[in-house]
């Protein structure tokens, strides 16, 4: 089986602030994610980590990936000098690459920590797995969402806990929709300030 998660950022404390995260402390963090991780992953199964495993943390990177079930492939991300600088955590890894082609099933999946504009198969159906852009709402988010094939793997949009192909799909469908509903909230509010500026200048001019 094979599984998908970005950005853990494990034992980085300004995360939680950063993302919104619901926790208490950096080590409820932690301990949250590597008990979701352990109470899925199988010993057999593989698990895809698309970047920002762990950064600015007061125990290094072997210290979680030694607690952490199944065989662990590591995607390049910014925030992961600390792994590629220990020998140690490089050996936990059954891959280390920047850019990678997997089969999920059926799937065709191109796997980068950088959310790409274009990649392998894209008008072949082929899927793009990434990372990076956390729960951003942002310009990125709304020109990948264009396609309907490329997936965000952001722990935070998806509870914390390594996913399926099928659970990244339903995951990034509701990230989508609670995206819109800001992205509606915010044009009410701009609509609205518009209305009442164009009243007073008419009222006051």
């Amino acid at each position: 089986m094979n599984y998908f998660i970005s950005d853990t950022h494990f034992g980085h404390v300004n995360v939680l602030k950063f993302d919104k995260r619901p926790f208490k402390n950096i080590d409820e963090m932690n301990s949250t994610i590597i008990n979701n991780w352990n109470n899925k992953v199988n010993d057999d199964d593989h698990i895809w980590i698309l970047g920002d495993f762990c950064y600015r943390s007061a125990n290094p990177p072997e210290y979680y990936l030694s607690q952490l079930r199944g065989h662990k492939h590591l995607l390049i991300g910014n925030h992961d000098k600390t792994v590629l600088n220990s020998k140690s955590a490089i050996s936990m890894f059954d891959s280390i690459q920047k850019l990678q082609h997997i089969k999920d099933g059926k799937h065709n999946i191109i796997l980068c920590h950088f959310p790409l504009a274009e990649w392998n198969g894209m008008y072949r159906g082929s899927y793009h797995i990434y990372g990076h852009i956390h729960n951003k709402h942002d310009a990125v988010y709304r020109f990948m969402s264009m396609s309907g094939k490329a997936l965000n793997a952001g722990c935070m949009i998806n509870n914390y806990t390594p996913v399926t192909f099928d659970e990244l799909i339903v995951n990034n469908q509701i990230h989508s929709k609670y995206a819109g509903c800001i992205s509606n909230r915010s044009q009410t509010r701009q609509r609205n300030s518009s209305l009442k500026s164009r009243r007073n200048s008419y009222f006051f001019s």
